[in-house]
């Protein structure tokens, strides 16, 4: 992915800010400056990164404030929709070139045809070397989008940004819905960036190793971080560590602050009972009495005032220290009832062919509480195997069976009733579980007392898996095979995180079809299957390998 940009190629944020129409604000007055090189951007759902880009891209205009770009900038948002009818050099962008090409090779060599060309006379070469670069070398430039499939079309996409030389990229979450080989490409493609601005926004670890830095979105601010995501990480936590020390030493502080309040009290309270009963005994003259009275109640009360002031200095000083830890809270869970012994047979296939995807003749036997990762390529049929095995497809032949109570949380999180209430949508897949116990759990995923009231179409995103994780996971009975279609997608970091914790206390068998290397072996994977047109026993180090050769 080289690039020959303009010296000047840059990105900057002057006081941006930005509010939706109903007022909510997601930017107030945040000022920003990107550099040459590549750049990650993280933070949590939403707090505004996919919005940011869109404010960078010109697709969003600010409330106030400006955006600044420096040379030419592509764009490549999350969800991308090609029409199926367009023809691949239409979909990048050169078929008036390639025509225009075409034409004066035939003999005609009208001036508007030279004008449409320019200086790109290699542009058929150039494409199809972008394309052979991503993966995508046997896409011919005459086929039709709609023979692609959904990486494909992403990667195809990406080319076609490429294809701009473009002196700032900005990509959003490039690597959802690609798989295994399609993710090597795009990590290549971003290793060989060596100009320009590239910014990425992404969950993938992998690929946030790649970048020189990290910019990190949080409470509307951005802090920077050099390297790559395993640098940020031990900057973080090297950050925790020096502030989780300034709140035990500011707990301290508030704690001898208190109790020297509390002591000065009890000495003027001391002193003023002897003042009381020198009087009550005659022992002082009246006007003395009375003025020394004056005298101790005026230092009582600058020495009170002192002690006070220092007391809420203290307050404050431990509210700042709270401020900078970090609460990304993790799903802690019981789900004893989902446990599988061992030798038990949980699912069986036979000879089965799904009614799509390459598998032919696929046979498997899972027991007891067994995690399997099914991996391959977009198009082998992932997603139509798991729903094959849901009874949801019939399979053109063979036989599929489950002996143990199941659930599956598909993609589209379409498990959701918008118009019911997190805690409504759990009563619904868990019928005679009582309320109380459903809020108790739900408190378990996050949804806490009012949360868990609040209706399911107005979750953000990553609210949205873990009400539908939690509807999957909490339903009655307990289901003791779970099989999760590509769960990672559309998740920050920090709930991938809530999801391995989740997983960690589910007791029965698992079925994860995914791309995310790290979240599988995060996910305690014990069998790994390879889907093509047979499905085979595979190892996490033949699954690198694969993309190692895939790479070559």
């Amino acid at each position: 992915m080289t690039n020959p940009s303009t010296p000047g190629a840059s990105l900057t944020c002057s006081g941006v800010s930005f509010h939706w129409p109903d007022g909510t604000v997601v930017f107030d007055g945040l000022s920003l400056s990107v550099g040459r090189g590549r750049s990650g951007l993280v933070g949590a759902n939403g707090t505004g990164k996919s919005t940011l880009l869109r404010l960078l891209a010109g697709r969003l205009r600010p409330s106030g404030g400006s955006v600044t770009v420096g040379g030419s900038l592509a764009y490549l948002p999350q969800n991308i929709t090609l029409d199926t009818e367009l023809r691949v050099d239409q979909a990048l962008g050169i078929a008036g070139r390639r025509a225009a090409l075409s034409a004066i090779e035939a003999g005609d060599v009208r001036e508007e045809h030279f004008e449409t060309v320019g200086d790109d006379w290699d542009v058929e070469e150039r494409a199809l070397a972008t394309l052979g670069s991503l993966g995508l070398g046997g896409v011919g430039l005459d086929r039709t989008v709609g023979q692609l499939s959904g990486g494909e079309t992403v990667l195809l996409r990406l080319a076609a940004l490429l294809l701009e030389r473009p002196d700032v990229l900005l990509l959003d979450e490039p690597t959802n819905n690609l798989d295994l080989f399609a993710r090597r490409r795009l990590y290549e493609a971003v290793d060989a960036w060596r100009s320009g601005v590239l910014v990425v926004v992404s969950h993938d670890r992998d690929l946030l190793e790649r970048v020189d830095r990290i910019a990190e979105l949080r409470s509307g601010t951005v802090s920077w971080y050099g390297g790559g995501w395993s640098a940020y990480e031990e900057a973080v936590a090297t950050q925790q560590e020096a502030a989780e020390r300034m709140l035990r030493a500011a707990d301290a502080d508030v704690r001898r602050q208190r109790r020297e309040l509390e002591e000065t009290q009890i000495k003027l309270a001391r002193r003023e009972r002897q003042g009381r009963k020198l009087e009550a005994q005659g022992g002082i003259p009246k006007i003395l009495a009375g003025a020394r009275k004056r005298a101790a109640q005026e230092s009582a009360g600058k020495l009170r005032g002192l002690q006070e002031d220092r007391l809420h200095e203290a307050r404050e000083r431990r509210e700042e220290a709270a401020d900078a830890i970090r609460d990304d809270a993790e799903i802690r869970i019981s789900l004893p009832h989902t446990a599988v012994p061992a030798g038990r047979t949980v699912l069986t296939l036979r000879e089965l062919r799904p009614r799509y995807g390459r598998l032919r003749e696929g046979d498997l036997t899972v027991h007891g509480p067994e995690r399997i990762a099914l991996v391959g390529r977009n198009g082998a049929g992932k997603t139509t195997l798991l729903r094959t095995l849901t009874g949801e497809l019939a399979p053109l032949s063979g036989e599929a069976r489950t002996f143990v109570p199941l659930r599956f949380l598909p993609q589209r999180l379409d498990v959701l009733d918008d118009e019911l209430s997190v805690a409504e949508n759990v009563a619904r897949t868990a019928p005679g579980v009582t309320d109380n116990h459903i809020r108790a759990q739900l408190a378990r995923f996050l949804f806490r007392g009012a949360r868990a009231a609040q209706p399911a179409g107005t979750l953000s995103g990553g609210e949205r898996f873990r009400a539908a994780l939690a509807a999957t996971m909490l339903a009655a009975p307990a289901p003791q095979l779970l099989m999760l279609d590509e769960p990672t997608n559309n998740l920050d970091l920090a709930g991938v995180r809530q999801l391995i914790g989740a997983l960690d206390s589910y007791r029965g068998a698992l079925l994860i079809a995914g791309h995310d290397l790290p979240f599988l072996e995060s996910a305690g994977i014990t069998r790994w299957l390879l889907l093509g047109e047979e499905l085979r026993e595979t190892t996490a180090d033949e699954v690198r390998d694969l993309l190692e050769a895939s790479g070559g």
